[in-house]
């Protein structure tokens, strides 16, 4: 008898490309059902804005939706959908259920494991998108890639942008700082090493790579990377420890003509003291994708300072992204069904 299983994608994370995958995975072994969402063309939701889904944060749909839909399936296959403990009572006959992100914040991870229900998760599925991502936005400030779009937008044929005082840098010649060494660090520092710039690392928890040593990147604490980098990008997990580590201290110790890069997590920076430092000349600039309320204020003060950046949390977004977490789920689909251990439990 076929294994019944439910996928519940949207208009990222495609059903269609998650039940292909699951088919050339697991052969004919499954009887799936699936199910698109209409995110991102409409918001997430938070559970504290819905009574039932305390704890969960960042999920798409309603209980009742997810419930109805994935009935009596054994084997749950999703992105975004939420699944509260009330849920889990609802849905005896759930066994398992693969989320195609880093972290299921859409899921009660402690309602899962008291309803003996498997959670595994899609790490690093993003990573090659955003250490991407993040080395185009670093070519777009220090070459003046955005501020000569800007200009011509407007009408204006920036010359001076040959000067010797205005013009931009090469990364050959500067010193790139990296903040956290995990999943996306790493990936940022190969493709930061081929451009022949100097890397400073600081990661507490980490030792570097043999290799990044022997190609002379360079293991250091966090005041001297921010005084010696000409570019400082962020790639640490939001901890305790992490949380506003850019700050109005932080932030004086950098190079009055920096860049500052945050493809990670809007928790890490202190929002006013990054506009005041960017407003007063402090540092020279920032390229920011994330933010901690997201989407930002119409009249949020950094969207208005010239000398800023930004893209709306899109660093992760790519077709890869896409059909590589699909792989990983559907493996970890065909671990479950022939009874073998799970690469990524949650």
């Amino acid at each position: 008898m076929r294994k019944p299983v439910a996928i519940i994608g949207d208009h990222f994370m495609l059903p269609e490309v998650f039940e292909a995958k699951l088919r050339e995975a697991c052969g004919g072994d499954l009887a799936i059902r699936t199910r698109k969402e209409n995110w991102p063309d409409e918001p997430m939701e938070h559970g504290y804005a819905a009574a039932g889904m305390e704890g969960l944060k960042e999920y798409f749909g309603t209980a009742e939706d997810v419930v109805d839909f994935v009935g009596g399936c054994e084997i749950l296959v999703t992105h975004l959908a939420p699944m509260s403990r009330a849920m889990f009572e609802r849905l005896p006959d759930l066994r398992m259920i693969a989320v195609s992100r880093g972290g299921p914040v859409n899921i009660d991870m402690q309602a899962a494991r008291d309803n003996g229900v498997l959670v595994v998760n899609a790490p690093g599925r993003n990573a090659t998108a955003v250490a991407e991502f993040t080395i185009g936005a670093i070519l777009a400030e220090t070459r003046k890639i955005r501020t000569g779009h800007e200009a011509l937008r407007a009408g204006t044929w920036r010359g001076d942008l040959y000067r010797a005082d205005v013009t931009g840098r090469e990364l050959c010649e500067m010193t790139v700082g990296v903040i956290g060494y995990g999943n996306i660090g790493t990936r940022v520092v190969r493709l930061l090493r081929a451009f022949g710039c100097r890397i400073l690392v600081t990661d507490p928890y980490i030792q570097l790579d043999p290799d990044d040593i022997a190609a002379g990147v360079e293991l250091v604490q966090l005041e001297a990377l921010l005084e010696e980098s000409d570019v400082v990008t962020l790639h640490p997990r939001v901890t305790d420890e992490t949380r506003g580590m850019i700050n109005s201290s932080t932030l004086g110790l950098m190079k009055p003509d920096s860049l500052l890069v945050n493809t990670a997590r809007g928790p890490l920076c202190d929002y006013d003291a990054l506009y005041v430092a960017l407003a007063e000349g402090q540092i020279g600039g920032a390229m920011l994708e994330t933010f901690s309320v997201e989407p930002v204020p119409e009249d949020w003060p950094l969207l208005k300072l010239r000398n800023v950046t930004l893209t709306p949390h899109i660093a992760g977004a790519s077709v890869r992204t896409v059909t590589f977490a699909a792989e990983q789920a559907a493996e970890e689909v065909r671990r479950f069904l022939r009874g073998e251990p799970a690469r990524n439990p949650c």
